[in-house]
């Protein structure tokens, strides 16, 4: 219980960022950087660091802004659901989890991860743009998840579990909202066309 737990804590991370989950877990690994890592031990660690700093970076200050905010929604829904499998699968070969579960495990953060960065999205869309105060509670969250995952599983869990209940809140609220968007919108068309 307690990894599934720790598994669900870095998916949800993985559900906000793509490359400052991967970074932060590969630097609290010190010694052997990712090499349990499916993937990502392919890569020289060196050429790793490299391209998960440049990420990180990109999405720390890219967030701030609106057009920054857009490209990172397209490569987040992307690699959100990758990433967020590559995460459970790390947390959990960690914690030293039967191969069977492993793999159960590895589909269920990716579908946490795609499941948190769609809502993200859909929110995106409908105000024109995430406020400031939501990106750095991101940013935070993001970070506080993968170190959770490690050295308290139980709290991240249930953080993990708190944003996927209010991820399906706030989508159902989303979706009424659309719907009677697009209902006001007909609406106007049709008046639009009727005669005087």
């Amino acid at each position: 219980m307690i990894e599934l737990l720790a598994v669900l804590s870095a998916a949800a991370a993985a559900g906000m960022r793509i490359a400052l989950p991967l970074l932060v877990i590969g630097l609290l690994q010190s010694g052997n950087l990712w090499s349990e890592i499916p993937l990502l031990s392919q890569i020289h660690p060196s050429v790793l660091v490299g391209i998960l700093t440049s990420w990180s970076l990109f999405e720390l200050f890219a967030s701030k802004k609106l057009l920054g905010q857009r490209i990172l929604q397209s490569v987040q829904l992307i690699f959100s659901p990758v990433v967020g499998a590559i995460m459970g699968i790390a947390v959990a070969r960690f914690a030293q989890a039967p191969p069977t579960f492993v793999w159960i495990v590895g589909i269920t953060s990716s579908l946490l991860a795609l499941v948190l960065q769609l809502v993200q999205a859909g929110w995106f869309f409908r105000l024109r743009g995430l406020p400031l105060w939501v990106v750095f509670i991101q940013d935070v969250l993001c970070v506080a998840l993968v170190i959770l995952a490690f050295d308290a599983p139980e709290q991240g869990g249930l953080i993990a579990l708190l944003l996927l209940w209010l991820a399906i809140r706030s989508s159902k609220q989303w979706h009424r909202w659309y719907k009677g968007h697009k209902r006001s919108q007909r609406n106007h068309h049709l008046r639009g066309h009727m005669p005087d």
